[in-house]
């Protein structure tokens, strides 16, 4: 009489190795289409998701815990609670080991400085090929920086002829200079921008500096002369 055959539980399915990428973005479908796409993807896969920069922040200390910190965060702009500059920052400041690739929709120069200052590796527009999604994470994986071609374009521009006048201005700079040609006082600026009377100043300082400029009233009167602000009656 034959032994009876014992049908022995399915192993569990081995750990996917790989580049481990964490993806950040407030909108749930980006979520879910960037996770669809790498999961496909041989040497990477979605280590979790999360919904704004402070989320990203709280899952990468829990990560960090377990010693399950991701490779790469892919990580959006445009988000509340902490954006993905700040975000950026943070990250690597707290996880330098963590690699950091900027997915968003804008495409502004200040934008792109301002990812990249923060420690970023990589700068992608929303409209890249899924292609070009994950040459920039393996790029920043390895350690290398991956910029969208747009953007390379944009920063080569740049280089060769930087902004003057009021195209070297910053957006808070600008804010800062309509607010000024209102008469605002630097108190006044701080309240109406929610920053320090002393980040006010500074932001004032700059203003002039870039515009060549010795007084409030010289900046109000350029403010008027490129219609940021209308003439006083």
């Amino acid at each position: 009489m034959g032994s009876d055959t014992v049908n022995a539980p399915p192993e569990p399915a081995p750990p996917r190795t790989g580049i481990r990428v964490l993806v950040v973005d407030d909108h749930v479908v980006v979520r879910r289409g960037i996770r669809a796409y790498l999961d496909v993807v041989d040497d990477m896969h979605v280590a979790g998701e999360a919904a704004n920069g402070q989320e990203a922040l709280d899952r990468l200390a829990a990560m960090d815990v377990h010693g399950e910190l991701p490779d790469v965060v892919l990580i959006d702009l445009m988000m509340p609670k902490v954006d993905g500059v700040e975000a950026t920052a943070r990250i690597t400041r707290r996880h330098p080991g963590v690699k950091v690739v900027v997915l968003t929709s804008f495409g502004e120069l200040e934008r792109v400085h301002a990812a990249l200052a923060s420690g970023a590796s990589g700068y992608l527009l929303k409209d890249a090929e899924p292609g070009e999604v994950v040459a920039a994470i393996r790029a920043a994986a390895s350690g290398e920086v991956f910029l969208d071609p747009a953007v390379a374009r944009q920063l080569t521009r740049e280089i060769v002829s930087p902004p003057t006048g009021i195209g070297a201005l910053t957006v808070r700079e600008r804010d800062v200079l309509i607010l000024v040609a209102r008469g605002c006082s630097n108190q006044e600026i701080a309240d109406q921008l929610v920053i320090s009377e002393r980040t006010a100043r500074t932001h004032v300082s700059n203003v002039l500096h870039k515009l060549q400029l010795t007084s409030r009233t010289q900046a109000a009167l350029v403010a008027v002369r490129q219609g940021l602000v209308p003439p006083q009656s």
